[in-house]
């Protein structure tokens, strides 16, 4: 059977279905092919299952601190139901997934539910890019479009000799479906996955490692932010091992106490590390691989698919979008690229996507929010760069919520005035974090910012703030 469409589009995340829904806005017929389920990795094994249990680990947190905001429980009646937990972040993940599906419905867009594979010209087309699909049942469905969008996502990165198993060893898909709480958790990687795991299961109750070759946590963040949430998750008893190497053929599971156990050596001499469980966390790769790229001219590099600024590939039909092109891993960047992409198969000239102007989110406790150079990248540019800060320990709201860890910090060109980085972390720092985004797209100055009336009590007033502490303005510090 040959299914003819305007857009085909290979994978149905966040990159994918946007993609989808901005082509049927533009009156474009489109065919969405999906291997597993409608929402990708995002909403059934990363962003939102994570982002759900999260929640739950920061109310437990929250209940067990009940009586520094006046609320007296008993210590005994506090405890944690696993399995609610789990029943929790279920219902979220499918009461989207059927939000997802009723878009696709309300316009009018195709799915298919089968594994695509790219085929090169044949009977079905003169040119490569049509889709050959295997369904569920084993037979074969042919897609033949106008223009195909690749937005297969990435997977977890593991390492020889930490090859997960799901049981001792584990990547971030095996973590999100734990039965249990394991007593002890060693989490190689101190990125964003890594530290949201850390701050999860500390709060769950967790003895938690968290373990990083190079010198500091979150290497791609300010080094300020790096600094102070390696302060505040060892304040809070996580274990924070940074410039480690792992020897990697120690990795074992002792037969006496069924945990893991591997060496790492430190600038102190080697150090022995055990836990109940490992989780593997050191990045993720592009789902390059068995999808008929090799019969195509497309070129990929380093395992992603080269792409130019509208995401189009070496074969100009066809484009690349998401985790699978190798730029910003991340769900919003995505579905931003999935717009660029449909709006220029229409014949449009979208503005092409600038990574200076992505918010970077990280959902720990306290949160950490970004857009931006960092100061040491500004720096390194030759930028004469003016710095404002502002801790929450100078915002009302945060003190009334009792969470006043961190601060706001804003990078601005000397010469320019121009806001070239914004680095949050504290409280809400993930919501804060538009607003610096808006003023960046509008080319908004420190001075315009800091001028805008922020309500008070807020959180938003810690931004408002450093953008005047920029130019020594500031009124709350």
């Amino acid at each position: 059977m040959t299914i003819e469409v305007d857009v085909a589009i290979l994978g149905g995340g966040p990159g994918g279905y946007t993609a989808a829904i901005r082509a049927a806005q533009l009156g474009k017929k489109v065919v969405i092919i999906e291997a597993d389920k409608l929402g990708g990795t995002c909403l059934h094994k990363g962003c939102i299952p994570s982002k759900a249990l999260l929640r739950s680990a920061e109310i437990y947190h929250t209940v067990q601190d009940a009586e520094s905001y006046g609320v007296v429980l008993p210590k005994e009646q506090i405890s944690l139901r696993f399995d609610l937990v789990q029943e929790c972040k279920r219902k979220s993940v499918e009461q989207l997934h059927r939000g997802l599906q009723y878009l696709m419905r309300k316009h009018n867009i195709e799915i298919i539910h089968g594994k695509g594979r790219v085929i090169g010209p044949s009977i079905f087309s003169p040119r490569s890019g049509a889709v050959a699909v295997e369904l569920p049942d084993g037979e074969m469905e042919t897609v033949v479009s106008t223009n195909l969008i690749i937005a297969t996502g990435s997977r977890p990165r593991s390492l020889p000799g930490l090859e997960p198993d799901g049981v001792h060893i584990l990547t971030s898909d095996d973590a999100l479906e734990l039965a249990e709480l394991p007593a002890s958790l060693l989490i190689i990687g101190g990125g964003v996955i890594g530290v949201e795991w850390a701050s999860m299961m500390n709060d769950f109750g967790v003895e938690v490692t968290l373990v990083e070759a190079a010198s500091r946590l979150l290497p791609g963040e300010d080094a300020e932010i790096s600094a102070e949430l390696e302060k505040l998750l060892r304040k809070r008893g996580i274990r924070v091992l940074t410039n480690i190497q792992l020897d990697l053929q120690s990795v074992h599971v002792s037969a006496d106490d069924n945990q893991i156990h591997v060496k790492g050596e430190t600038s102190e001499g080697i150090i022995q590390l055990s836990a109940d469980k490992l989780l593997v966390s050191v990045g993720r790769q592009a789902n390059a691989e068995g999808i008929g790229l090799e019969n195509t001219d497309i070129q990929v590099a380093n395992g992603y698919i080269k792409i130019n600024a509208m995401m189009q590939t070496t074969e100009p039909h066809i484009y690349a979008i998401g985790d699978v092109n190798g730029g910003l891993q991340l769900a919003h960047a995505a579905a931003h690229e999935g717009i660029i992409a449909v709006e220029h198969t229409c014949g449009h000239q979208p503005a092409p996507l600038e990574h200076n102007r992505v918010p970077r989110c990280i959902y720990s406790r306290p949160e950490i929010a970004s857009i931006g150079l960092t100061e040491h990248e500004a720096r390194k540019k030759g930028i004469k760069v003016k710095v404002g800060k502002i801790p929450f320990q100078a915002v009302g709201k945060a003190i009334v919520l009792g969470d006043t860890d961190g601060f706001v910090k804003v990078i601005a060109d000397e010469a320019t005035n121009d806001i070239i980085g914004v680095h949050m972390i504290g409280p809400h720092a993930t919501d804060l974090i538009s607003e610096a985004a808006l003023a960046q797209l509008v080319d908004a100055t420190p001075w315009e910012v800091g001028s805008v009336i922020h309500p008070h009590p807020t959180l938003s007033e810690a931004l408002g703030e450093a953008m005047l502490a920029i130019d020594g303005k500031a009124l709350a510090y």
